[in-house]
């Protein structure tokens, strides 16, 4: 049988596993295309999975069951979500899985124990705008290279204020960890993702944070969104662990998570 796999949690978290070797069914929970979610015990770990037809379409519907999973076992238990797609072919397959990297899951598990993740978007407008100009295809002579400079010059403006952007944020939520990514829009703006990591029981402190700031910052749009399971930071442990070794090999497209007034792309392992 294969199973599609969500997330590694922490089997004490999950009392009804404690008289059982075999999967159980986590009741309440439905995955993707209506399938029983099941516990799969695996020494110290519950794994979420359910049953896989290779027949059911890896779509936009999907990633946001696959997401709704992982959330409900968040309400219990720290979380390792897998990847959007993560199938194992058998058994046998998943136990080798978990089995070869059991040491570095439990090590995640208990450094993300009570820990949350945060996630913020911030617009800001180019802080070079009027300088946007079309460089031509071919040139030659000062003006094609009065050109090249410029567009040098833009970037590197364009990174000082994302550089001093993320920096504000950071003195501002003081997290305990951050990611962050920022990229150009067409119009010429800066959008910046940032996740942080804080405590759960700091949520409402930085929701608090949040309402002070935006209204701070008025140059800026911001939008929050939160709290998640750590999926940034499970991403940055877990690099280089096989996890994903019997996912399907054909691509599959990151799903968008809804969120309140923000949909972000989280970055699962």
């Amino acid at each position: 049988m294969a199973w599609y796999a969500y997330c590694i949690g922490e089997k004490p978290a999950f009392p009804e596993l404690a008289r059982h070797r075999k999967p159980i069914p986590l009741q309440s929970v439905t995955g993707i295309g209506g399938n029983q979610v099941f516990l799969y015990p695996a020494s110290d770990l519950a794994i979420v999975v359910s049953e896989h037809n290779p027949a059911e379409e890896m779509n936009q519907k999907a990633g946001m069951d696959h997401a709704k999973v992982i959330a409900d076992c968040f309400k219990h238990s720290t979380v390792l979500p897998f990847r959007f797609g993560t199938v194992f072919a058998d058994d046998e397959g998943l136990r080798k899985s978990i089995r070869s990297n059991q040491r570095q899951f439990q090590s995640n598990l208990e450094r993300l124990q009570g820990k949350t993740e945060m996630h913020l978007k911030i617009v800001v407008d180019s802080c070079c705008k009027d300088l946007e100009k079309h460089l031509p295809l071919e040139g030659v002579g000062k003006e094609y290279l009065s050109n090249l400079r410029e567009s040098a010059t833009r970037q590197r403006e364009r990174q000082t204020r994302a550089r001093a952007v993320a920096f504000q944020m950071h003195r501002m939520f003081a997290p305990l960890d951050e990611e962050v990514s920022c990229r150009l829009t067409d119009s010429g703006r800066m959008v910046l993702d940032i996740a942080h990591l804080i405590d759960r029981k700091s949520v409402e402190r930085y929701h608090n944070k949040y309402t002070t700031t935006s209204a701070m910052m008025r140059e800026c749009q911001m939008q929050l969104s939160g709290p998640w399971p750590p999926y940034h930071f499970v991403h940055r442990l877990t690099r280089g662990a096989h996890v994903a070794t019997h996912a399907p090999a054909h691509a599959v497209q990151q799903p968008q998570v809804p969120a309140i007034g923000v949909q972000m792309q989280p970055a699962m392992v």
